[in-house]
C-alpha cells in the first residue's frame, strides 16, 4: 500500500506517532522483563533443580518473545467500536503482540484476543459492533505508508477489503514467508481458531494459505492453550530444511519463539546411510509392514521345552515345562516385548513361591526378586524370550528369504519381498547400513519392543500428503494424547509411497476423529496460472475439485517455444524480463538439470543462488536457481520454469511434481521449454 493523497497529513503523522509510542512501549516492556530477577528455590534436590531450570528458561522464553522485530509492524489494523460496546474503550489498534502502557492501559491488542476477532469476521450485515474497520499500509522497512478505512454502517458494499488483500499479497517479496496476520480470511481464521481438540486436516490447493494457516493457528492454540501446550510442546515436521528455513520467521514474528521447527528424518533421530530402490521404499512405507514386523518380532519367543528346576538349600522346586508354556502363552497376548520378557521372569518366580508357601515357607518380594534373577530362570527366559534390539530383528528380516516369507504371511507379494530382500545382506546387524525408509521400521520395532513414553502436545505436519503409513505411524506414536494439525494437497503428493486419502492419513496417526475442511480460493496464485496449472488434475487427482482464483494479474502466464541449444539464452532472457521487475525470482528445473543453468545464469552474470547449498540462500540472493524437489511450499513473486518434460520424466509421478512447479508464482510465470509440453498442457 502506498501513501494516498486522500488521507490527512496530521491524520497519517498521528498514527506514525503512536506506532512510535508503541514501539518505545515494547522496548520497555523487553527491558522489565530482561532486568528481573529470576525467581530460585534454595536446595540441591532434583525437584528443586528442575523448578529453577524451568523459570530460567520461562524468563529466557518470554524475553525472547518481546524482542522488537524493526521489520514487522506491530499494529496492521484498528477497530472503532460502538461507544460502551467494550467497557470504556471505543478503539483498538490490532497487532501480532500484546503492548501496553507503563500502566497497564492497552496500546495494541493481540490478534488472537477475543476482542481482535471482528477484525476478521465483521460485515455489514453482521457488524458485531463494530462502525469502522482500518487497514495499515507499511513498506517493507515497517514505515507506516497509509491505511484505508472500511465503514461497516451504511448499504453500499466496498471492494477495499479485497483491494488491501490484493496490494499486501502483491507486494513485492525477497527472503523468507512472511506471515499473512494483516490478511486472515474467514474461511481460514475458522480453521485459524478450531480448538485444540479435534485435530483438524486442511486439504487446500496451491495459493489458499494453508501453511500460513497452520502456523497461524500453532501461535492461536499457543496463545489460548499455552499452559496445557508447554507440557509437551509444540512441533512442527516439513518436508525439508529449505522449506523450514523459508518459514522460520512467521512464528517469531507473531511472538513465538519456543516452537521446534524439523524433518521427519530429524525428528526420529536414527541415521541414515544407504538409499533404496523406489519399490523397495514404496514397500517399506505401506501399513502392511506395521503387522510384517510384528510378526518378525514375536517370531523370536519361543515354546518351551523344559521347566525349571530351583534350589534353595537342601529343597527343590519344579516348575514344568506345561506351566512355563502357559505363562508364555497369556504374556504374548498381553504386553510388548521388553516388558514381557521381565514378566515371564517374575511369572516364573512366582509359580517357585506358590511352591513354596504350599510347604509351609512364607517368601516375601526380596526372595520372588531372587528367584527371578537365578541362573534356572534367567536360562529359561534367555532361550524362550530373547533380548532383542531393533537393528537385529530388521537385519534377519531382510536378509532371510524365508524369514521374510513366514513374517509377511499373504500381507506381501512375491514381488514385494523380492523388493525388500537385500542382494546382499551385511554379515551383522551391528555393521549394517539403513535407509531412511529403514529407520521408520526400526523406530516402529522399537515401539513394539518397549512403549514410547510422554507425547507432544501439538503437532504440525505440513506437505503431508507426501508421508508414507509407516512414517504417520512414527509421528502418531510421538503425539499419542496430544493433537494434530495437517496440513496438504493430494493433488501436491509427489512420493510413491505416499498414504493417499486423509481419512487414511488421520487413521495412521491415530487422530481418526479429526475434522477435514478444504482450501480451494487460490489467493496468492493469479487465477491464469490456478487454471492453467489445474488441466493436470484430471490425471492426477480426479477426485478433487477445481481450485478457483480470486486474482487476475495482467500478463501473469507467457509460455516460450525454443529448440534445445537456444534454451539457456532463452531462459537468460526470460530471467532478465522477471528480474526487471519487483521482488524475489525463482528458476525451477529438474534437479538433474539446475546446476547446469545456475552456471549459464551466473556466466551471462546474473548472480543466481542455489537453493540447498546453503540454508540463508533465500535470503541472500534475488534470483534462486531451485531444484524442482525442493520447489514445494515456496513462493517467489515470478517464477521461470525450465523444460517441463523434463521435469516430468525424472520421476514415476512427474505430473504431480510439475503441478506443484508450475504453483509458485505470485505474480508472474514463464515457462520455457524445447521439448513438447505434456498433453493436458499443449496448446488446443
Amino acid at each position: 500500500m502506498v501513501e494516498s493523497a486522500l488521507i490527512p497529513p496530521a491524520e497519517l503523522e498521528a498514527e506514525r506517532v503512536f506506532l512510535a509510542e508503541a514501539r518505545s512501549a515494547l522496548a520497555r516492556m523487553h527491558r522489565d522483563v530482561a532486568t528481573r530477577d529470576v525467581p530460585m528455590i534454595g536446595g540441591e534436590d532434583n525437584d528443586e533443580r528442575f523448578t529453577n531450570e524451568a523459570n530460567t528458561r520461562a524468563h529466557e522464553q518470554r524475553t525472547l518473545a518481546l524482542v522488537d522485530m524493526p521489520d514487522v509492524p506491530l499494529f496492521f489494523g484498528r477497530l472503532d467500536y460502538e461507544h460502551g460496546a467494550i467497557e470504556e474503550l471505543d478503539q483498538f489498534y490490532i497487532g501480532r503482540r500484546h503492548v501496553h502502557d507503563g500502566t497497564g492501559a492497552p496500546l495494541v491488542i493481540d490478534w488472537r484476543a477475543p476482542v481482535s476477532v471482528p477484525f476478521y469476521r465483521a460485515t455489514r450485515s453482521d457488524r458485531q459492533r463494530v462502525l469502522m474497520r482500518r487497514r495499515y499500509g507499511f513498506s517493507d522497512t515497517a514505515e507506516l505508508t497509509g491505511f484505508e478505512d472500511e465503514p461497516l454502517i451504511g448499504a453500499d458494499e466496498s471492494d477495499q477489503a479485497d483491494a488491501f488483500l490484493r496490494a499486501e499479497i502483491e507486494r513485492p517479496r525477497t527472503g523468507p514467508m512472511r506471515d499473512i496476520v494483516a490478511t486472515i480470511q474467514p474461511e481460514q481464521d475458522d480453521l485459524v481458531r478450531a480448538p485444540l481438540h479435534p485435530s483438524v486436516c486442511v486439504q487446500g490447493a496451491p495459493g489458499t494459505g494453508k501453511t500460513a494457516v497452520g502456523l497461524h493457528r500453532v501461535a492461536y492454540l499457543l496463545y489460548t492453550e499455552r499452559e496445557r501446550l508447554s507440557r509437551g510442546g509444540v512441533v512442527i515436521v516439513g518436508p525439508n530444511r529449505s522449506f523450514l528455513s523459508y518459514i522460520r520467521k512467521v512464528l517469531p514474528a507473531l511472538g513465538e519463539v519456543d516452537v521446534r521447527q524439523i524433518t521427519i528424518d530429524e525428528l526420529i533421530n536414527l541415521p541414515a546411510a544407504a538409499s533404496d530402490e523406489p519399490e523397495a521404499a514404496r514397500v517399506k512405507g505401506d501399513a502392511r509392514m506395521a503387522r510384517v514386523l510384528h510378526r518378525a518380532l514375536w517370531s523370536y519367543v519361543g515354546k518351551p521345552t523344559a521347566g525349571i528346576l530351583f534350589s534353595k538349600g537342601s529343597q527343590r522346586y519344579r516348575v514344568h515345562d506345561y506351566e512355563a508354556e502357559e505363562i508364555v502363552a497369556a504374556l504374548r497376548e498381553s504386553t510388548r516385548y521388553a516388558p514381557g520378557r521381565a514378566a515371564l521372569a517374575q511369572r516364573i518366580a512366582h509359580a517357585v513361591l506358590v511352591l513354596m508357601e504350599r510347604r509351609g515357607e512364607s517368601p516375601d518380594d526380596r526372595v520372588q526378586n531372587a528367584v527371578a534373577r537365578s541362573k534356572p530362570v534367567k536360562e529359561l527366559v534367555d532361550a524362550v524370550w530373547p533380548r532383542v534390539a531393533p537393528e537385529q530383528v530388521l537385519h534377519r528380516l531382510l536378509s532371510d528369504a524365508d524369514v521374510l516369507a513366514a513374517a509377511a504371511g499373504d500381507e506381501l507379494t512375491e514381488e514385494e519381498r523380492a523388493a525388500l530382500l537385500w542382494r546382499k545382506a551385511p554379515r551383522s546387524w551391528k555393521s549394517a547400513k539403513w535407509s531412511a525408509a529403514d529407520t521408520i521400521l526400526l523406530d516402529e520395532l522399537d515401539d513394539l519392543i518397549e512403549r514410547r513414553t510422554g507425547s507432544l502436545g501439538h503437532l504440525v505436519l505440513d506437505e503431508a500428503q507426501d508421508l508414507s503409513a509407516m512414517q504417520l505411524r512414527a509421528l502418531g506414536r510421538r503425539c499419542r494424547t496430544g493433537s494434530a494439525t495437517v496440513l496438504g494437497d493430494l493433488a501436491q503428493a509427489t512420493t510413491p509411497w505416499a498414504a493417499g486419502s486423509w481419512d487414511r492419513v488421520l487413521g495412521h496417526l491415530e487422530k481418526s476423529d479429526g475434522v477435514v475442511a478444504e482450501l480451494d480460493r487460490g489467493f496468492r496464485v493469479p487465477d491464469q496460472i490456478i487454471d492453467f496449472a489445474a488441466k493436470l488434475l484430471p490425471q492426477i487427482a480426479p477426485t478433487l475439485g477445481i481450485p478457483s482464483g480470486v486474482r487476475a494479474v495482467t500478463d501473469a502466464l507467457s509460455i516460450v517455444e525454443t529448440d534445445e541449444d537456444s534454451l539457456p539464452e532463452a531462459l537468460i532472457a526470460s530471467c532478465r524480463r522477471a528480474l526487471a521487475g519487483e521482488g524475489s525470482v525463482a528458476v525451477i528445473a529438474a534437479d538433474d538439470q539446475v546446476a547446469a543453468l545456475r552456471d549459464a545464469l551466473a556466466a551471462a552474470g546474473l548472480e543466481p543462488g542455489l537453493l540447498g547449498e546453503a540454508e540463508d540462500t533465500m535470503d541472500t540472493a534475488r534470483l534462486v536457481c531451485v531444484p524442482a524437489t525442493l520447489a514445494k511450499g515456496l513462493e517467489f513473486d515470478a517464477v521461470v520454469v525450465a523444460e517441463p518434460a523434463r521435469i516430468v520424466a525424472a520421476e514415476p509421478r512427474g505430473l504431480h511434481r510439475l503441478y506443484v512447479v508450475l504453483t509458485r508464482a505470485v505474480s508472474r510465470l514463464q515457462i520455457v521449454h524445447a521439448a513438447p509440453l505434456p498433453t493436458a498442457l499443449a496448446p488446443s
